[in-house]
């Protein structure tokens, strides 16, 4: 497995902590939103600060698709 893998792995487990739900329904949130692609391929910044800051981020991010969809 890539370090940018299991980065992303991480990533997805930690942010499902935070959000006191499952990995798997974080994967299907983000697959539905369109933005697992996007989140993965942001390794290069979020490896490098602090995970909260990812957090914030992709808040920001199912807060702008959500209001899209209305």
């Amino acid at each position: 497995m890539s370090k940018k893998m299991e980065f992303f792995v991480f990533l997805i487990e930690q942010y499902a902590g935070h959000k006191k739900t499952t990995a798997d329904q974080v994967l299907n949130q983000w697959d539905e939103m369109n933005l697992t692609d996007y989140i993965y391929d942001m390794y290069e910044l979020y490896h490098t600060e602090r995970l909260e800051n990812a957090f914030e981020d992709i808040d920001k991010m199912i807060l702008k698709a959500e209001t899209a969809k209305t």
